[in-house]
């Protein structure tokens, strides 16, 4: 049985990719390998959202070839997509795609190992107007499912290539969405992460319809779905008529990420984001008003070209009074290829660092008195894995909550990927701590129903 073997760098939604790709060399009878092992063929997903996500992915295209230098090595993802004849150049890489066409990598590969010829199977992205089915019926991963519901971003912020990599906004057809979304709950998952390059853009190339309605079709049309978490949405995207589904959904959890990158609207125009600071938080209101207790994460990025102190300070003071649950933040780092990399004023290095500290701490606190007001609370957790980082135990399990906390409790292996309620003994980040209480069955819930 041939084998074949996969290194994901990068985003969700490459993880999603590779999972799509997998399934079409597991129906050709290929069997999955660790990639520390030898296999038949590599295949590397690659990341190029940073200058370090093209050297780190070199790293592992070589880590690959030495393994195994008769094996078939195949490149795929953002960095291939942007620079093919970089990544052909290294001896030993056989086949490049980029983020189109993968479902042809399963005859490129029977055609290296017939001709011997390097393949470059790499198209122009910007051409590319149609959503790229990969199904993925399942996951290695047993718990969450994502479903990807488009590609592509039309926003070009002056900071990001992804446009470049991914091209424009593509959105799968709402059927389609619905269709794999029932086959992964009948798969056995409970929760779906909807996920995309520019997730809440989803819709704006239909004609006549968009992201609420496709939450609002995925609500009702999806039997036995416990949980919809959308992966991200821009600000800009969070209509009334969003707001409105997700006010009367039973299923889309009070959990979203937005990503804010600053709090500074001076900053924010230099960035090309299409929002002011004023529209952000008016937006965090209406939200906070329909779901309340919804946890918002958010993604920030610090020392951006000409980022004064007073401009942090703006971004600090945003993130302290809205009470954000949780940061992603980032250094600002150069891209090569985007404009903000060709920007006079380049922030220096420390006071980057510096100002990623403060932020950091500002986001465990701001995480912390989140999770206070849930002490006490029974909340509903989807075991994921065994916890293994605290006391040497082998009954503690670790999970989310609706609204994102991650709770770690004693429990069984049977109740990985089942929905079951927890009491949280004692809030803390980046975990708080619970005990058992029930498991949320099918049945008692058709039995309440029913009565």
């Amino acid at each position: 049985m041939p084998t074949v073997a996969f290194h994901t760098l990068g985003c969700k939604v490459n993880h999603y990719e590779t999972e799509g790709i997998w399934q079409l060399f597991q129906e050709a009878g290929y069997e999955r390998a660790d990639f520390e092992k030898i296999a038949d063929v590599y295949i590397i997903n690659t990341c190029t959202v940073t200058n370090t996500g093209d050297k780190k992915s070199r790293q592992i295209i070589r880590r690959a070839i030495r393994k195994n230098p008769d094996a078939v090595v195949a490149v795929t993802g953002c960095y291939a997509q942007t620079a093919p004849a970089e990544i052909l150049d290294i001896p030993g890489v056989d086949i490049v795609i980029g983020t189109q066409d993968r479902v042809k990598l399963l005859d490129y590969v029977r055609q290296y190992e017939k001709n011997r010829e390097p393949i470059n199977g790499v198209g122009n992205i910007m051409k590319a107007r149609v959503f790229e089915e990969l199904d993925v019926p399942a996951f290695t991963d047993r718990t969450r499912a994502s479903l990807k519901i488009q590609e592509g971003c039309n926003n070009f912020c002056t900071f990001c290539i992804i446009p470049w990599a991914r091209g424009l906004l593509r959105s799968r057809m709402p059927e389609d969405v619905v269709k794999q979304a029932q086959q992964l709950v009948d798969a056995g998952y409970k929760e779906i992460v909807l996920t995309g390059i520019h997730t809440g853009g989803y819709g704006e190339d239909l004609k006549d319809y968009n992201f609420a309605m496709l939450l609002r079709e995925l609500d009702q049309k999806v039997v036995g779905l416990k949980r919809i978490r959308i992966s991200s949405i821009e600000a800009s995207q969070i209509t009334d008529e969003v707001i409105d589904v997700l006010d009367k959904s039973e299923k889309i959890v009070r959990h979203l990420h937005i990503p804010l990158q600053s709090g500074s609207d001076s900053v924010l125009k230099r960035m090309r984001r299409k929002y002011t600071t004023e529209f952000y938080v008016d937006r965090l209101n209406r939200l906070k008003e329909a779901l309340p207790g919804l946890a918002v994460t958010s993604d920030v990025i610090v020392g951006f070209p000409g980022e004064t102190e007073e401009e942090f300070m703006e971004t600090y003071n945003l993130i302290r009074d809205n009470k954000f649950a949780e940061l992603h933040v980032f250094p600002y780092s150069k891209r090569t290829g985007t404009p903000a990399a060709r920007m006079e004023d380049q922030v220096d290095e420390e006071i980057k660092n510096d100002r990623v500290h403060r932020l950091i701490s500002l986001s465990d606190q701001l995480a912390k008195e989140y999770a206070s007001n849930y002490e006490g609370d029974i909340l509903e957790v989807i075991p994921e894995e065994q916890f293994t980082e605290g006391p040497d135990r082998t009954d503690l399990y670790v999970g989310y909550t609706d609204n994102y906390l991650k709770v770690v409790f004693p429990g069984k292996e049977d109740m990985i990927g089942q929905i079951v309620k927890v009491k949280i003994t004692q809030v803390g980040y980046p975990y708080s701590e619970g005990e058992f209480v029930s498991v949320v069955s099918d049945e008692i819930e058709e039995k309440v129903k029913i009565g």
